[in-house]
């Protein structure tokens, strides 16, 4: 905790508070001192309980992800806040977990909207990875239904699953893109020159062409 205090740069902290983080550690930094600490478990467990936020995206950096048991998981989830915290948790420590698939059953139908939309998370994953067995239409459905009035965070998570429906599934590309026309979620979203705007339609297109797919 002294080693992170010490890494505390308020330049950093300023960048990182324009997108809901409370901490000033520099993300490079971060993961060097992850790399030179190498897994350690326990240390891992200790630095999430102290319930700061740079302790904690330490903490995943360097735990097992393995080693979690699915209601500690979920309840490490319900306790990360701070919006880097849950995206790290998801992408580094859940995705490889063996619960992965029933988390993200669980947590896609859970009423609170940062817990939703790392099922969409985990969703997306799938669509891209492991479609075998989603039900891609009805996925479609509940998009199509629900985005447009939904919290940002869990907005931006169905969206990037509409997207990467109509990207990596021809037979659903036409109704995705249509989907996202109606709907015009992030269609004025500002996308700074060299990146792929988020809004759905631009965004399949982009990777499609970028990916060569028919």
């Amino acid at each position: 905790m002294a080693e992170l205090a010490a890494l505390e740069d308020p330049k950093a902290r300023t960048v990182n508070e324009k997108h809901g983080d409370d901490h000033g550690v520099n993300l490079g930094k971060l993961r060097a001192l992850a790399k030179r600490l190498k897994t350690q478990q326990e240390l891992a467990q200790q630095l999430w309980a102290t319930g700061d936020t740079a302790a904690r995206l330490l903490a995943i950096l360097i735990c097992r992800p393995k080693a979690f048991a699915r209601d500690e998981l979920d309840v490490m989830l319900r306790q990360a806040r701070r919006p880097k915290v849950p995206d790290w948790l998801v992408n580094y420590v859940v995705k490889k977990s063996p619960h992965a698939e029933e988390l993200r059953l669980v947590w896609s139908a859970d009423p609170d909207p940062v817990v939703a939309s790392a099922g969409w998370a985990l969703t997306t994953e799938r669509v891209a990875k492991k479609p075998e067995g989603l039900d891609l239409a009805g996925l479609l459905d509940v998009i199509e239904a629900e985005m447009k009035d939904a919290p940002d965070r869990l907005q931006w998570a169905m969206n990037h699953c509409l997207a990467q429906i109509g990207i990596e599934h021809p037979a659903y590309r036409a109704r995705a893109i249509g989907i996202g026309e109606r709907l015009e979620v992030l269609k004025d979203y500002p996308t700074p020159p060299g990146c792929t705007s988020p809004y759905a339609p631009v965004w399949i297109a982009e990777l499609v062409r970028r990916q060569g797919r028919k």
